[in-house]
């Protein structure tokens, strides 16, 4: 997986430099980020579905490679006890997408993707309301593999005791209930809404 990402890493960001030195820089960086020991969810793997889903509404997105872009980024600083966390990983991606030669339009638009998940509600451009819907695609997975998510987020919290976490979770959970639909474009609505709901209420019982 590690080196699959890391060709399609390169070949994105080769669209956009010719220095081979600073793209193989760069997915260090990101590599060493997400195979932090923090990190039991918010890691390659995550990111490489992501970029799997991307890959399946390709021609949904009007500009395709700064959703890529914004996926290997958006999670690129990530300290669960920061409340900062998205806008330091929108502020790297700046950084590093000019440092590759994209303008500032391009990297203005990816650090707006980017700090979008933070709050994960519906945005006027599409191609970010993609992007939050497919940072969420956990949560209409089969209830096994919603079950196994939830265990590697409690991993990632693990410095709080359970009532905490449990209180903050019900608050996460019923922020995203309380919205008119998880998920934010049609064709992932009809694909994951019915079963995410069901598991937010499962794991809400679960937190009771």
């Amino acid at each position: 997986m590690v080196k699959d990402l890391q060709a399609l890493w390169t070949r994105l960001a080769s669209c956009y430099t010719g220095q081979e030195e600073r793209v193989l820089q760069f997915w260090k960086e990101i590599e060493r980020a997400y195979t932090a020991n923090n990190r039991h969810y918010h890691n390659l793997q995550h990111v490489s579905k992501l970029l799997h889903l991307a890959s399946q509404y390709d021609s949904h997105l009007a500009q395709p490679d700064l959703v890529r872009f914004a996926i290997f980024y958006h999670d690129l600083v990530y300290e669960p006890t920061r409340s900062d966390n998205e806008e330091k990983s929108a502020e790297k991606a700046v950084k590093r997408l000019q440092e590759l030669g994209l303008n500032s339009e391009a990297s203005s638009l990816v650090q707006e993707m980017i700090l979008a998940t933070k709050g994960h509600t519906a945005q006027p451009d599409t191609d970010i309301n993609y992007l939050l819907d497919f940072d969420l695609s956990i949560l209409g997975t089969s209830r096994v593999e919603y079950q196994l998510y939830t265990q590697q987020i409690r991993k990632e919290y693990s410095h709080y005791p359970d009532v905490l976490y449990k209180q903050g979770r019900k608050q996460v959970l019923g922020r995203f209930l309380a919205q008119p639909s998880i998920y934010k474009t049609e064709p992932l609505q009809d694909k994951l809404e019915a079963q995410a709901q069901e598991n937010l209420q499962w794991e809400l019982k679960t937190l009771a």
